[in-house]
C-alpha cells in the first residue's frame, strides 16, 4: 500500500488560546500497524472523520481497551498503544489542562491516564461537531467549525482553576520542567505534600511528573522540527545530563527508543497553518 500523509494545522481563535494550543487535521494512508501515543503536557481530543481510535493498551494499564469515534485522552506518564487499519482521517486538538475545565466542565485530573468518549462529556454536541466537521470541504473550514463550536462551549463558571495551581504550572512550563518541586512549594508557601495533592487533583499528575512530561514534550517538539537537531544537542538543550539520560527517559515514557520513534514518523505533506499567528 502506498503511504500518503497529509496534515493541516492551525492556531485556534484568540478567545480559545488559553484552552487549546493547536488544531491538526490529518489524513494518513499506509500499512496497518501499531502507534505509540506518547505522554504530553496537553490533553488530546480527537474527532474521527472516518473509522475509530482503537486504543489496545491504555496509559493506565488497569483500564480496558477502547474503540471510539471521538475521544479525550488525559495527561499520562506512560505510552498508550493504538492500533490502526492503515487509514486514519480526522482532527486532533491539543487541549491545555485549563481547557478541560472550560470546555469539558471537569478538571483535567478526572481524565488522568484514561481515554474518555467525548459523547459522554458533551452528549449530542459531540455528534453535531463530528457531523459539521465531516461536512466541511477543507481544513480551513473545519478549523473554522472548531472555533465556532468551542467558543460556544466556554463555561466561565468552570474556566478558572485554583490560582496557586495555575501559578505552579506556569512556573514549571516557564522553566522547561527544570524547577525543583521543593523550590516551587516554597514559592507558593505550601508544603510539598499539599502542593502535590492540589496539583494532582486539578491536573492529573503530581508536580514532579508534570515537570518530566513538560520537558519530554519539548524534546519531541524539537525532534519533529524541520531542522531536527542531533539527539545529543537536544538532550543538553532540554536539560538532560547527556544523551544516555535522554535515551533512558525516552524508553520509560515512550516505550520505544527515540531513533525508532523518529523512523516511524510519516513523511508528511503539510498544508500549513490556516491562520496567521496573532
Amino acid at each position: 500500500m502506498e503511504e500518503v500523509s497529509e496534515y493541516g494545522r492551525s492556531r485556534p481563535a484568540p478567545v480559545l488560546r488559553r484552552f487549546v494550543s493547536g488544531y491538526t487535521g490529518y489524513r494518513l494512508v499506509g500499512p496497518p500497524g501499531l502507534h505509540q501515543g506518547l505522554p504530553s503536557a496537553h490533553l488530546t481530543l480527537v474527532v474521527c472523520l472516518s473509522g475509530t481510535v482503537d486504543v489496545v493498551s491504555m496509559p493506565d494499564r488497569t483500564r480496558p481497551p477502547v474503540s471510539l469515534s471521538s475521544m479525550v485522552a488525559g495527561l499520562h506518564d506512560a505510552p498508550a498503544v493504538l492500533s490502526h487499519d492503515g487509514h486514519q482521517y480526522g482532527v486532533q486538538l491539543d487541549l491545555t489542562w485549563r481547557g478541560a475545565r472550560a470546555l469539558l466542565g471537569a478538571p483535567a485530573g478526572e481524565f488522568a491516564g484514561d481515554v474518555v468518549d467525548l459523547r459522554s462529556l458533551l452528549g449530542r454536541r459531540a455528534e453535531e461537531l463530528a457531523a459539521r466537521l465531516a461536512g466541511a470541504p477543507g481544513w480551513r473550514q473545519r478549523f473554522g467549525v472548531l472555533d465556532h463550536v468551542l467558543a460556544g462551549l466556554i463555561d466561565d463558571r468552570h474556566a478558572e482553576p485554583p490560582a496557586e495551581v495555575a501559578q505552579a504550572w506556569w512556573r514549571l512550563e516557564k522553566t522547561g520542567g527544570r524547577l525543583p518541586v521543593g523550590e516551587l512549594a516554597r514559592e507558593l508557601g505550601w508544603s510539598r505534600r499539599h502542593l502535590g495533592e492540589r496539583f494532582r487533583r486539578e491536573v492529573g499528575l503530581p508536580p514532579k511528573t508534570a515537570a518530566r512530561v513538560i520537558r519530554f514534550e519539548r524534546v519531541c517538539r524539537r525532534l519533529r522540527s524541520a531542522a531536527r537537531p542531533p539527539l545529543a544537542e537536544v538532550a543538553v538543550e532540554c536539560g538532560y545530563f547527556d544523551q544516555a539520560h535522554l535515551a533512558r527517559e525516552f524508553r520509560d515514557l515512550a516505550g520505544i527508543t527515540a531513533t525508532r520513534w523518529l523512523a516511524e514518523l510519516p513523511s508528511v505533506q503539510d498544508h500549513g497553518s490556516q491562520r496567521e499567528p496573532g
